[in-house]
């Protein structure tokens, strides 16, 4: 019986203002076929330096993750593609795991999980809620892709059986701990007003109980406290990050303002 072909490979990956960070991410995806930057108007050279280093940069108004994400995909030349974000690398050893089973065809699988590691204050966190984070980032889009609503915590679901790789996806996530509640300050407004736009409302016991379970769970009964004063940190700003959501929710249910 003969060997299953080998499927080409697309890397898409979605940028604004990520020039100092993505040439490590175009070199880890240097096995893919083709790599695909989706470009929403950088300012800093972003689009410029992707195209220097072999990508096939296109450039596109942004309008919501999940949708730049899904155009990307679309543009790809082949149906089997591997998303990244720009803060994202392939190791060498999920790169191994990747090309293995990319070499028998991808088996049956309509997709592939693997964990993520994310990079805290120059250690990468292995407890709590920051890890394994497995995600769902190599499929075939002709069986699934970047669906739903939401355009925030987007994510990718597949018709079809869904395998584990080995390795690790490095996210090196945040520049510093400003950027970092930037963003989270960010996500909680998109966050509570997606909820409320389809009709959620919160509670006041939601402000407590919610950021609370939060913390105990990563910290505790998921072991964030291994990851020693790291791990602290990481659980507090993300309780943080669920008590903002709740409050801009529980504000937008009582006809408040929150920008």
């Amino acid at each position: 019986m003969s060997a299953p072909a080998r499927p080409g490979l697309s890397a898409c990956i979605i940028t604004f203002n990520e020039a100092d960070r993505i040439a490590d991410c175009l070199a880890s995806l240097a096995f893919c076929d083709e790599i695909v930057v989706v470009d929403s108007g950088s300012t800093d050279g972003t689009a410029e330096r992707a195209a220097s280093l072999g990508a096939r940069v296109l450039t596109r108004p942004f309008d919501g993750y999940r949708r730049q994400k899904d155009f990307a995909v679309q543009q790809a030349r082949h149906d089997w593609v591997l998303c990244l974000d720009a803060d994202e690398r392939v190791t060498p050893d999920l790169r191994a795991a990747i090309e293995a089973a990319r070499e028998a065809g991808f088996g049956a699988a309509a997709g592939y999980r693997f964990a993520r590691a994310t990079e805290y204050f120059g250690a990468f966190l292995r407890h709590g809620n920051a890890y394994p984070d497995r995600v769902l980032r190599l499929f075939d889009r002709r069986r699934g892709g970047w669906r739903g609503e939401r355009e925030i915590h987007e994510h990718v679901s597949v018709d079809g059986p869904v395998r584990r790789l080995a390795g690790d996806l490095e996210h090196r996530a945040y520049r510093s701990l400003a950027d970092q509640l930037r963003r989270l300050e960010r996500y909680a407004q998109l966050m509570a007003e997606h909820d409320h736009a389809r009709g959620r409302r919160a509670r006041l016991s939601n402000l407590i109980v919610n950021p609370f379970w939060r913390f105990v769970r990563g910290y505790l009964l998921r072991a964030g406290f291994r990851d020693g004063w790291r791990g602290l940190i990481y659980a507090w700003v993300e309780a943080n990050y669920v008590r903002q959501k709740f409050i801009k929710l529980w504000l937008l249910g009582h006809g408040q303002r929150i920008v």
